[in-house]
């Protein structure tokens, strides 16, 4: 089989967190994700590797502190993410139920949408597509 030099797929997203622990107890317990990987060096860089059931694209937890004293070159910003939702009212509701910060759910031509913030006040968006 011939090797495509094109991009195939999005394998990975860095998510630079004040709290590893924390966010990944957020994305496991609140979410429903799973620890694919979780990797420590002893020296400061650990990393937890979390992903929804089934998906192919994993977010990794970062520790935002280790990482702006080694890359102070590097955007440490939140990345807008986009998952994707078969029920945006009931996961909403369930969200709600949890205590997590969510939006209201905004109808647009594309789908429903609504967004939610972690414990970090960072802040992701869930569609479901029409």
């Amino acid at each position: 089989k011939e090797r495509s030099n094109m991009i195939q797929k999005l394998g990975q997203v860095m998510l630079y967190v004040n709290n590893q622990d924390q966010s990944r107890d957020f994305w496991t317990e609140k979410l429903g994700f799973r620890v694919v990987a979780e990797e420590d060096n002893g020296q400061g860089m650990r990393w937890i590797e979390i992903a929804p059931q089934g998906a192919d694209t994993t977010i990794v937890l970062q520790n935002k502190a280790f990482v702006a004293q080694m890359h102070p070159e590097l955007n440490l910003g939140t990345p807008s993410l986009m998952f994707y939702t078969d029920n945006a009212e009931q996961l909403h509701q369930d969200l709600k139920n949890k205590s997590v910060k969510v939006g209201e759910i905004v109808e647009l031509p594309s789908g429903k949408v609504f967004n939610f913030a972690d414990d970090e006040e960072n802040y992701f968006a869930v569609m479901e597509r029409k």
